[in-house]
């Protein structure tokens, strides 16, 4: 399957994009393919190839490209154009500093208001990520993770911390998506996961926030990791 091919099935399963304009429709779904990795590290980003699988002219995808670079996400090489950024180490951690410090706060605020309803669809997702898990289907896995953790912080019920969290998450998502094949099976995750919920349940919020932080912070150290070993092979094979 090329890229053209790629992107138009991606662009199909993604919903809620036609209310927006052309530039803004370009700059998400490349966004998105992005932290999906449809566009992995590395890759080369021509404005035709770009141009013929969204079906729009040059100029949206320019726009697009050009806003993206300036939020240090693709990279413009003189005379090749531009390229999907890598996953840096460095700037990883900074992000895993942030998003831990804030889920913290996020599920402090939750936990106070949050109704037994809420909880349910909580474990409802849960239950769907043991189910991933057993199907070996990591994908869905990530995205179930992504799902919880995103749930938690919409109960906070908080716009600006939310928005905040949120300029972080595709970061977050795409070095999880990056690396979990290459980390343990995450059947810890589905277990803190829990105690995590039956602490907001409980409505201790700030036993919830310790875990969720504790939560965070094994995920950073695997997935930095990961990249160490990665970056390692690399260097040995050049």
């Amino acid at each position: 399957m090329n890229l053209e091919e790629e992107l138009q099935l991606f662009i199909r399963n993604l919903e809620g994009l036609d209310e927006y304009r052309l530039p803004q429709r370009a700059y998400h779904t490349i966004r998105l393919a992005i932290r999906d990795l449809i566009l992995p590290p590395g890759k080369a980003l021509l404005e035709r190839e770009i141009s013929d699988a969204l079906q729009m002219s040059r100029t949206p995808i320019r726009e697009a490209l050009v806003r993206l670079e300036m939020e240090g996400v693709v990279q413009l090489v003189p005379r090749r154009g531009f390229i999907v950024g890598p996953i840096e180490k460095k700037d990883l951690k900074e992000v895993y500093d942030i998003i831990k410090t804030l889920d913290g706060l996020a599920i402090e605020i939750a936990t106070a208001n949050v109704t037994d309803e809420e909880l349910d669809s909580l474990e409802a997702i849960i239950i769907e990520q043991e189910v991933a898990l057993k199907n070996e289907n990591l994908k869905q896995w990530s995205f179930l993770d992504d799902l919880f953790h995103a749930t938690i912080i919409e109960y906070a019920n908080n716009k600006r911390l939310s928005a905040v969290i949120d300029s972080f998450a595709d970061q977050s998502y795409r070095a999880r998506l990056f690396t979990i094949k290459e980390r343990p099976i995450p059947m810890i995750s589905i277990i803190e996961h829990k105690a995590i919920v039956s602490c907001m349940r409980a409505k201790d919020g700030k036993a919830a926030g310790m875990l969720i932080q504790s939560h965070r912070r094994r995920a950073q150290k695997e997935i930095l990791e990961v990249l160490d070993r990665t970056n390692h092979a690399e260097i040995s094979s050049n």
